[in-house]
């Protein structure tokens, strides 16, 4: 079935998984929704009844990464056996959704570095606000647990958790290897791990 003939909900998502996909290949400022159309073999009219304006559309996108990342690292976290275990395992799935969706973390920076106020950046913002409250919780468990030192700072181990993440995601993008965020990720993730554990 084609994107012309799919039900308004499935299209709607088709949309949003081909500017992730265009956003891997450029910049995501330049995406035009002509660009879109051809892509989905639609016409732009046909496009807009679904998102009346492109502001719409890029908020569209920003709700199916809040959506998807924060289910993926839910379902991730569930089974782990305690809060170190856990935030392995965020860790881990947060960097196979950026392998797996190489547009979203592009989307993201575009967003947040733009100057003035938009529902997509709000959206943005409000990501990595819930983000840093899942990490900060399992950083206050972990000590509860006797697994991260009563000394850690959990706002500056939060920070520096998103930040190992992004600066993966960073490095990635700039030698235009997504996959390379896997292969780096395990061992980074233990330097993080080893500074916040707590030591006999």
């Amino acid at each position: 079935m084609t994107a012309r003939h799919l039900p308004a909900e499935e299209r709607r998502s088709v949309t949003v998984e081909t500017v992730l996909a265009l956003a891997a290949e450029q910049n995501p400022s330049e995406i035009t929704t002509a660009a879109i159309s051809a892509r989905m073999n639609l016409t732009q009219g046909a496009l807009f009844r679904h998102f009346p304006t492109k502001e719409a559309l890029w908020t569209a996108v920003m709700e199916w990464v809040a959506e998807r990342l924060m289910q993926r690292i839910e379902r991730a976290v569930a089974d782990a056996p305690g809060p170190l275990a856990a935030l392995r395992s965020m860790f881990l799935a947060h960097a196979g959704f950026v392998v797996e969706h190489p547009g979203v973390p592009r989307m993201m920076f575009g967003e947040l570095q733009r100057a003035e106020a938009s529902a997509p950046k709000r959206m943005a913002q409000t990501l990595i606000r819930r983000y840093g409250e899942r990490v900060r919780a399992l950083l206050a468990a972990g000590q509860a647990a006797g697994e991260v030192a009563a000394d850690i700072d959990l706002d500056a181990a939060t920070t520096l958790f998103i930040g190992t993440i992004q600066g993966l995601v960073m490095q990635s993008l700039l030698a235009g290897e997504p996959e390379r965020i896997s292969r780096e990720a395990p061992a980074v993730l233990a330097l993080y791990l080893r500074g916040i554990r707590r030591h006999p």
